[in-house]
């Protein structure tokens, strides 16, 4: 055959493609699994690590900044990474990464040396939430990725609630050393599989943009900007409620840690289901992907306010019937969210997009946690004043996206 010509697509082939996307999605949420189980399990674990190490709260909080703080620089390279290399490489190399230098954590015994390796370590995580996002936005066409991203996002609040349910029970009976090389084998049991199963999108086509004019068009976008002020403040409810949820639980209502972590698997497994549930909802509704965020906002404001408002000791059936509600918001909102920033990309720069709007998460996680652990210290561990101060914080950040939305409607074009 001459050079130049292109066979045409037959029909076999192209059902074996609309198939194998599907193959595609569940290692992706494999993968997000695996290092969700890890990079969210150190919020699981804060309890026995501050009693290991007698810890105050905001210490206890700066496990989870460790973690985070590299991803918080690194997200934005690797998405102009992942817009030019093989995401399967990319995802994977992070995997083992965070995997092993989780392994290596389990052998450490100086807080200060623990705080280290999880810095070290939290760069693996840069490459999994833009990368695996990538990767559903090719391979789904726009009437199905919303459904396709919010089951791929399911990875991470399952991630979570596999943490709450085996890390918990694993640190009581064998020690944290043991729960932390369990995260680490999934992190990179998840990595492997990934690389075993992924395969480029057909047609995938390397977009050509130069990187600070791309970025200075990202930041004058409307939707991006919107986009980012959500993240940063849902991600900083999300990991207060991973941090602290156990500690509170212990602290005001009198819930062992071991339970505890039950209550948190409610709230993450509900997670899961908000995840889908709203992003199906946003490809659905006329009012788009931005009305099920704002929602999710004031929703988890709303339990925020509860959370500060109850009395100690309340019955335990209804604490998780409280989790259930407040996890299915705050953990929930992300499956719209990405689709979101995802589809304002418009097919260019895809990963550069990704990683710049989950940079401003990565501030949340950053500094959530400690602001979260310092207010409950000054108030003398009383967790009323922090969890009120995080619903005012979701209330203004409401106010600013509806504020926007309302100047923006759905469907208005991009102006880059």
């Amino acid at each position: 055959m001459s050079g130049g010509a292109s066979s045409p697509v037959t029909a076999a082939e192209r059902q074996a493609v609309d198939r194998y996307r599907w193959t595609v999605l569940v290692a992706a949420t494999t993968a997000q699994i695996g290092t969700a189980v890890l990079y969210l399990g150190v919020g699981v674990l804060a309890g026995f690590i501050q009693e290991r190490f007698d810890l105050s709260g905001a210490q206890t909080g700066l496990l989870i900044t460790a973690i985070g703080i590299v991803p918080l620089f690194a997200l934005i390279p690797v998405g102009r990474f992942l817009d030019h290399h093989s995401e399967r490489a990319i995802i994977t190399g992070g995997a083992l990464l965070l995997g092993g230098g989780m392994a290596l954590a389990s052998m450490v015994d100086t807080y200060l040396v623990v705080l280290l390796v999880f810095t070290a370590a939290g760069a693996g995580y840069a490459t999994a939430q833009p990368g695996g996002s990538k990767v559903v936005a090719a391979w789904f066409p726009a009437e199905e990725r919303g459904v396709a991203m919010g089951i791929r996002q399911t990875g991470l609040p399952l991630g979570g609630a596999l943490a709450a349910a085996v890390l918990p029970w694993t640190a009581e009976r064998f020690g944290v050393d043991a729960a932390l090389l369990t995260a680490a084998f999934a992190s990179i049991s998840g990595g492997l599989l990934f690389y075993a199963l992924y395969r480029p999108a057909p047609l995938a086509a390397e977009p050509a943009y130069r990187f600070g004019r791309q970025l200075r068009s990202l930041l004058a976008e409307f939707r991006i900007r919107t986009a980012m002020w959500a993240g940063l403040a849902m991600v900083s409810a999300q990991f207060a409620l991973l941090a602290y949820l156990m500690l509170y639980l212990r602290d005001v209502h009198e819930v062992p840690l071991t339970r505890g972590a039950w209550v948190l698997f409610v709230a993450q497994m509900s997670g899961v289901a908000g995840r889908v549930v709203l992003a199906r909802w946003s490809d659905q509704i006329g009012a788009g992907r931005l009305r099920a965020v704002l929602t999710a906002i004031l929703a988890s404001a709303a339990g925020a306010f509860v959370l500060a408002a109850i009395p100690g000791g309340i019955p335990l059936g209804a604490l998780y019937v409280l989790a259930a509600v407040v996890g299915f918001w705050t953990f929930g909102w992300y499956g719209p969210w990405v689709v979101l920033v995802a589809e304002a990309a418009d097919g260019q720069a895809v990963g550069l997009t990704l990683a710049l709007a989950m940079t401003a998460n990565q501030l949340g996680l950053v500094a959530a946690p400690p602001l979260f652990g310092l207010l409950v210290d000054l108030a003398d561990s009383n967790y009323r004043p922090a969890w009120a101060a995080l619903g005012f914080a979701l209330v203004l950040t409401a106010s600013r996206v509806n504020a926007g939305d309302r100047h923006h409607p759905p469907g208005a074009e991009r102006k880059v």
